[in-house]
């Protein structure tokens, strides 16, 4: 797996990506909030728990959770559980995605259409998430019992669905660009981001296919993807072209 550092993809249309950045803000923002003492009860409360998500419906009301300290909508939980953390390792991957490949889509689409995307990518991803969870999408794939028991009942927090769907769009704009990653985490390497990115959306297609790999919610990851990868066609800037290659040097 390579862990991004930079790229080499300037700005075109936008001066500075605020969108991305207030997005990182939020994000640890949020985090430094669960280490209070009232973050005990903040992950019951704002994550997707996929048994209270279909009890009442996307669009129903709160369905008070045995930990759960505030009557919040469950449809809500879409949105605040991709704001959310376990720990500072999952906060910086996320961030350090979303800091490279993230201010060439806003370009891309702008500082709105950004917004929708990000959210909506997330959103993607929290509902298939939800919906293996809660109906055995792994059970089915695998023709095994469901490796994850329970798994309805438990919180689902992080920005990786989002930062996927970030992921998608970005291979499908600039797959030509190069990027400069930490190979085996400490290797340097500059290479294009169809190998890097590529192989990063490989990877979560095949632990779909490995049982009993860690508490990650790959199903979320593979909805991100899915939604990045549509929404990106659409929500793009008119003459924005998709797969473009890198200008000539003269």
């Amino acid at each position: 797996m390579f862990v991004p550092i930079s790229d080499d993809n300037p700005l075109r249309m936008i001066s500075w990506p605020v969108v991305t950045v207030l997005l990182i803000v939020a994000n640890v923002v949020a985090f430094l909030f669960e280490l209070t003492p009232a973050g005990q009860y903040v992950a019951a409360t704002f994550a997707i728990v996929p048994d209270e998500l279909f009890r009442v419906g996307v669009f129903g009301g709160a369905a008070y959770g045995p930990h759960d300290r505030l009557a919040f909508p469950e449809g809500l939980t879409l949105i605040t559980y991709m704001f959310l953390h376990g720990d500072p390792l999952h906060l910086a991957g996320n961030m350090l995605f979303l800091w490279v490949f993230g201010d060439n889509v806003e370009d891309a689409m702008g500082h709105g259409r950004f917004l929708v995307f990000y959210l909506l990518c997330g959103i993607a991803g929290g509902l298939a998430h939800a919906l293996s969870a809660e109906y055995g999408f792994a059970a089915l794939l695998l023709k095994t019992p469901m490796a994850l028991s329970g798994a309805g009942g438990v919180p689902l927090i992080g920005a990786s669905a989002a930062i996927a769907g970030v992921i998608a769009a970005y291979l499908m704009l600039h797959p030509y660009v190069r990027v400069w990653v930490l190979a085996f985490r400490f290797i340097p390497l500059r290479i294009s981001a169809l190998l890097a990115l590529g192989a990063w959306i490989f990877t979560q297609f095949v632990m779909l296919l490995v049982p009993n790999v860690g508490p990650v919610a790959w199903w979320a990851h593979i909805g991100g993807i899915f939604a990045g990868a549509i929404l990106v066609v659409l929500m793009r800037r008119k003459g924005v072209p998709l797969f473009d290659r890198p200008h000539p040097v003269s």
